[in-house]
């Protein structure tokens, strides 16, 4: 961890994808993984950063994918936000046991677990030192847990989104597993990101990023020093702005 090197960033919202959390496994949570993570968020936090974390829930809804097949969508949808508070509440429980006050927000209201989220209420946990997981994306089907990144780093003024990929280093011109061409893309802007159809977010997501002048940084999760290299200021992954 990189104590000297003041951060460059106030707030951060980190964009955790389901399979990040799955380490090895074909699907569903890996506690090792779990608590990995959780180790380098907190120590972000520990710098004085406010932290904030969208998770997706692409691990578990993997394993119910034959369930879900013919499924209506909005259906199917509202199944995946659920795998999205099943992940929120492992990594909750992980932070937590790093001595790090965590709170849960969901866009459906699970009272039992989680607070409703309320915009003014995440604000504040941020300004009292506390790490805020939204789950349950925007809760609304048709949506993605991108958006819900985008559309809580926009409502809580966050500085950047970081986006942690699985073993992929940022953006490329292709999916480097199926096109040994690919060229990694250091910088690009929003709308070239769009006119290009990379695969980096959906293009909702990207749109309201572009509109927000939200920075993103997506970068490789495998790595454990990453997020808190990004935080002091170093150029790692791929930077997309207006």
């Amino acid at each position: 961890m990189n104590t000297a090197t003041p951060p460059a960033y106030r707030r951060v919202l980190l964009k955790l994808s389901g399979e990040a959390l799955m380490g090895d496994r074909d699907y569903g949570t890996d506690p090792g993984r779990v608590q990995t993570i959780s180790q380098e968020v907190a120590a972000v936090h520990r710098r004085g950063v406010d932290v904030a974390v969208v998770v997706g829930g692409g691990n578990i809804y993997r394993g119910l994918a034959a369930a879900a097949r013919g499924m209506d969508r909005a259906t199917g949808d509202y199944m995946g936000m659920l795998a999205t508070v099943l992940n929120a509440l492992a990594l909750q429980d992980a932070l937590e046991k790093e001595d790090i006050a965590t709170r849960v927000q969901s866009a459906i209201t699970i009272s039992e677990v989680a607070e409703p989220y309320i915009r003014r209420r995440a604000i504040r946990h941020l300004e009292k030192g506390r790490i805020v997981i939204f789950a349950a994306g925007t809760g609304n089907p048709f949506f993605t847990t991108d958006t819900a990144a985008a559309l809580r780093a926009a409502e809580l003024h966050a500085d950047v989104i970081l986006m942690g990929k699985n073993g992929v280093e940022g953006v490329y011109t292709a999916d480097p597993a199926l096109d040994a061409t690919a060229r990694f893309i250091p910088e690009i802007t929003h709308k070239e990101a769009l006119t290009r159809g990379l695969q980096v977010m959906d293009s909702t997501a990207f749109a309201l990023c572009m509109d927000n002048n939200l920075p993103i940084v997506v970068f490789n999760m495998a790595d454990g020093r990453n997020i808190d290299k990004i935080v002091s200021g170093e150029r790692v992954g791929t930077l997309v702005r207006t």
